[in-house]
């Protein structure tokens, strides 16, 4: 007996299950090992092809051997039916997804170029395109149409549709387009003519167009104050983002100044903003609310050689005479600038942090000493000596209260050395200069030997200049022919 069920395709495995089990216990209670092998058979086969469990299932009733091939038979029977009729059942038609929209027709040819040419964001960040947003001098494609040029043609598809009513528009050369050239050289004529940022040398920063270096002017005023003669420099711009839980990562600018009227008075700033214009304008006026009188040395220079710090690090600054100029760090040079010194040396020691730069030099500047401080402080005479003035010492300062301290009421272990007292016993690293390659070739020695004689000549030539205003000898004035430049013929004109 052979029966069939229609299922729904969810419940196969389901019936899977339930059809193994049945086999087995047709197999253990009434098969003898022929049938057992024959059913192991069918049963392998029936699993083995998955097509015949599309809408059947099929059970066997038991019964003896011969009931088992009947139902083999009329299994194999009921399969050929389904398959006839999964054949002459229509198929659907066959559906090919394709997309007619794309990037390409969707936007316009200004986003395309955009997308093309433009940096994103992380690039940005990394680096990439400083030179994307530079204004071009003119846009040569003002005036121009895609497939239009010097040859005049239809382009179909191109420049023409592709079907015009009910003709398919065919490629065709048009007469020539005499006014084409006139309309674009027209065209780019009303562009004007770009012109690039002029500025002074004095004011192009420390590299080139960048804003580190540059001045941005004076701070506004404030009520009736106004800040006449101040001027405001660039120290430090940066992008700083830092990130929130509403706006995420928030980009800001930072900018750090420093303001001075090139009198001794001057000042320094930070502030952040979300655009260049913001934060100038905050940053120059904060730092015209914090401004320092530094005291001057003849007006060109410190009081006096001094050690300061911040952080990690270190400045030593030495008082230089007039005309020297300033040696220093970038940073140091325009604060020099705005505040008015002009003559200086100074030596960075670890990090050139710009910051830690601005804020250490500025504590050395204000912690400086009078010479009367000074004086007063060591109730001693403070004495100068000049390299200019032969080291003849000149008395600067006295003490006020008019006592001055003897010998004998100096301790011995008091420190009396003016650089070490004003520089709080630091000592500047020096770094060992190691001779040159070639000093250690036996050439340099013959060149040495041979240089020996004359090696001198050249400062004996400019004391002479300076002394007596010639070059002369012992033998001079007994001989005058051996001037330089001595002629017998323009003695003879004098004379006459």
């Amino acid at each position: 007996m052979m029966a069939s069920l229609v299922v729904p395709r969810r419940w196969y495995r389901y019936l899977d299950t339930l059809n193994a089990r049945y086999l087995g216990s047709l197999r253990a209670k009434y098969l003898n090992s022929v049938s057992i092998r024959y059913l192991d058979t069918l049963s392998s086969r029936y699993t083995a092809s998955p097509g015949t469990l599309q809408r059947h299932f099929v059970t066997l009733v038991p019964s003896t051997s011969h009931m088992v091939a009947d139902a083999h038979i009329k299994l194999r029977q009921q399969q050929e039916a389904v398959n006839q009729v999964m054949c002459c059942t229509p198929s659907g038609p066959l559906i090919y997804s394709r997309r007619t929209t794309s990037f390409f027709n969707k936007l316009t040819a200004e986003q395309l170029w955009k997308g093309v040419t433009s940096v994103s964001n992380a690039g940005r960040k990394q680096g990439r395109g400083k030179g994307v947003g530079k204004k071009i001098a003119k846009d040569l494609n003002r005036g121009q149409i895609i497939g239009v040029g010097q040859e005049n043609m239809v382009w179909p598809g191109l420049n023409a549709p592709v079907i015009r009513g009910r003709e398919l528009v065919q490629q065709k050369k048009l007469p020539k387009d005499e006014e084409r050239e006139a309309r674009l050289i027209k065209i780019r004529n009303t562009m004007g003519s770009f012109r690039a940022l002029r500025l002074d040398p004095l004011d192009r920063g420390w590299c080139g167009n960048k804003m580190p270096g540059r001045s941005i002017g004076p701070p506004n005023p404030i009520e009736d104050d106004k800040f006449e003669g101040f001027d405001t420099r660039v120290l430090e711009l940066k992008i700083v983002t830092c990130m929130t839980a509403v706006f995420g990562r928030k980009r800001r600018f930072s900018m750090f100044v420093v303001t001075g009227n090139g009198n001794g008075l001057g000042g320094f700033a930070l502030a952040k903003a979300t655009t260049i214009s913001d934060v100038t304008r905050k940053v120059k006026n904060r730092a015209g609310q914090k401004l320092l009188y530094i005291e001057r040395y003849n007006e060109h220079t410190v009081l006096h050689d001094f050690f300061t710090y911040f952080g990690r690090t270190k400045i030593f600054v030495k008082k230089m005479p007039e005309g020297y100029g300033l040696v220093c760090h970038r940073a140091i040079r325009t604060i020099c600038q705005t505040l008015g010194i002009k003559d200086i040396h100074a030596k960075i020691e670890g990090p050139t942090n710009v910051q830690n730069i601005t804020k250490a030099f500025f504590l050395g500047l204000i912690r400086q000493k009078t010479h009367q401080k000074l004086a007063d402080e060591k109730q001693l005479h403070l004495v100068e000596f000049r390299k200019e003035n032969l080291n003849f010492p000149k008395v600067v300062a006295t003490p006020q209260s008019g006592k001055v301290r003897t010998q004998e009421e100096i301790p011995n272990n008091e420190e009396l050395d003016f650089t070490q007292h004003i520089m709080d016993g630091k000592v500047q690293l020096v770094k060992k200069k190691y001779p040159a390659p070639y000093e250690k070739l036996p050439s340099y020695e013959i060149y040495l030997k041979k240089y020996a004689r004359r090696r001198n000549h050249q400062k004996v030539m400019l004391n002479m200049l300076v002394e007596e205003g010639e070059y002369r000898s012992f033998y001079t004035d007994q001989y005058p022919e051996c001037r330089p430049g001595y002629s017998s013929k323009s003695e003879e004109a004098e004379a006459w």
